[in-house]
């Protein structure tokens, strides 16, 4: 196979100073600012000189021991969240800890933004958490993925596909933010990445919006590739160096899978169209990622007041009391699933058979 190139071509993106000051003002357009603008010219010149530095990560130290370059800088912010994912996995290899599920609530509307009013996903994940708290021995999570829309500083970042360029470039965790340069700051990726590690089961119930997964939560998909694959020393491709990730992947990469053998439960709702094919996708995305469906009934979709008016859609789900019943169903099978496993009973058949394709 011939040395891989690296291709470039596409338009540049540095900004002017003048443009740069404009959007960076823009934040302060709050009248409340006006008096401080003495102290806005200071701190835009501040910030015009780290985005013309390309300070990325302006705090760094050297990696150290168990890395293949010890001494090179690695960000602070990476390393505090590779140390918050070993002790999420301490959490989740502990045989005398308890059972430990994450809800994931997929929905992005919620009564503290614009829609004014909760959505009815929130609602099946407190019934999701309402009956597997009625059990013995769970510890519970709840990742309420509404917060993006509804909290000052929640953000989940979009992902840069690095790992089109090589799998060896992804890193684990990612390490692609934050960017203090380009102020792509206060990633919530960060927070999510252990409670999916030290998980055991998995439950993501969401809604359909417009034949596909809510914003929310395809953004935290998509940065859950490095959870798939993903490279865990960054200095072996010091940092974000194209070609030495290219070199390190064609030698023979290991495609660790870091979520593998978690179990997993979706369930789906929509109000017309969609529901069935979005479980499928959820469905699919986890598998490929080698977590294990935790059973039939615990793979879910349906709709909600089916071509009903959206004003009395909450009504409908009161109404539906089948449909919160399947989800409790899901709720028991994940649970069960999860004890089993704990136990030895739950055996996945091919696990460890090579994989002769890997991605």
């Amino acid at each position: 196979m011939p040395d891989p190139d690296i291709r470039k071509g596409m338009p540049p993106t540095e900004l002017s100073r003048e443009v740069f000051e404009q959007r960076f003002r823009s934040r302060f357009a709050d009248p409340a600012f006006a008096p401080l603008a003495k102290e806005l010219d200071a701190i835009a010149a501040a910030a015009w000189d780290a985005y013309a530095d390309s300070r990325k990560a302006p705090h760094t130290r050297k990696a150290g021991p168990g890395f293949a370059d010890p001494d090179y800088e690695l960000s602070v912010d990476w390393l505090a969240a590779r140390d918050a994912i070993m002790q999420a996995q301490r959490l989740h290899d502990d045989p005398h800890g308890p059972a430990r599920i994450l809800l994931v609530n997929g929905s992005t509307r919620s009564e503290h933004t614009c829609p004014g009013e909760m959505s009815k996903t929130w609602r099946l994940v407190e019934l999701a958490q309402r009956t597997i708290a009625a059990l013995s021995g769970y510890h519970i999570e709840i990742l309420d993925l509404s917060r993006t829309a509804s909290e000052f500083g929640r953000t989940i970042h979009p992902c840069k596909s690095c790992v089109s360029t090589s799998m060896a470039l992804c890193h684990w965790p990612c390490s692609c933010y934050p960017n203090y340069a380009l102020g792509q700051v206060q990633d919530w990726m960060n927070e999510i990445y252990p409670l999916w590690v030290a998980a055991h089961g998995i439950m993501v119930i969401a809604p359909v919006n417009w034949y596909q997964a809510p914003g929310a939560l395809k953004a935290m998909m998509d940065r859950l590739v490095c959870a798939d694959g993903g490279n865990p020393d960054p200095t072996s491709t010091h940092g974000k160096n194209a070609a030495e990730a290219k070199a390190l992947e064609l030698s023979g990469w290991p495609y660790p899978r870091h979520l593998a053998g978690r179990l997993f439960a979706t369930v789906v709702h929509g109000d017309a169209a969609g529901a069935e094919t979005l479980r499928r996708i959820l469905s699919d995305w986890a598998s490929d990622m080698e977590l294990i469906a935790a059973g039939a009934r615990a793979q879910l979709d349906s709709y909600i007041g089916y071509y009903e008016p959206y004003a009395t859609s909450h009504a409908a789900l009161d109404r539906d009391q089948d449909f919160q019943q399947e989800v409790r169903n899901a709720a028991i099978t994940l649970a069960q699933a999860v004890a089993a496993q704990r136990d030895g009973r739950l055996i996945e058949a091919g696990t460890g058979l090579k994989e002769p394709r890997p991605k």
